[in-house]
């Protein structure tokens, strides 16, 4: 199977520490480390994890080594303010549209994340792919890391 360009947020990192979410959070990572996935970064989530505990540091750290590195450029701004004037989320919450820009402007398949509230919403997933495709970009599949990891007792 060809690895998924993946982008994974701030709260998938942070995942590893929480109690529900810290299995899927890990396997998802074993599975970028084992080439099931090509992660891509940026330094959003980096900024967004100064402060963090060091175990989440760490992890971001090591990822981005042989990750992907997205940019914030003038397209993923213009994709930004384009959810944000189409109301998918307010301004208060424009870095979380800002994730799902860098995401499909840096030809990602997925992203991954665990923020239910601004980015895995069954209501908001089809607004942000039909201003993305208004603006001439494809879809992108919008998941949790649990939705996305493959598990040892599948058949594949």
């Amino acid at each position: 199977m060809k690895p998924l360009r993946v982008y994974a947020d701030t709260s998938v990192y942070g995942g590893v520490l929480d109690d529900e979410f810290a299995e899927a959070s890990h396997t998802f990572f074993d599975q970028v480390r084992g080439g099931r996935f090509i992660l891509a970064v940026s330094a959003v989530v980096g900024d967004e994890l100064e402060g963090a505990p060091e175990e989440v540091g760490r992890l971001f750290d090591e990822m981005r080594r042989t990750a992907v590195a997205l940019e914030v450029s003038e397209e993923v701004l213009r994709l930004q303010r384009a959810y944000l004037d189409a109301s998918i989320v307010g301004t208060r919450w424009e870095t979380d549209a800002l994730h799902v820009a860098l995401a499909v402007v840096g030809q990602c398949r997925l992203i991954v994340s665990w923020n239910f509230k601004h980015i895995v919403n069954f209501q908001k997933i089809p607004l942000y792919n039909g201003v993305s495709q208004a603006l001439g970009h494809g879809v992108i599949g919008i998941h949790t890391p649990q939705e996305v990891i493959v598990y040892e007792d599948e058949d594949v």
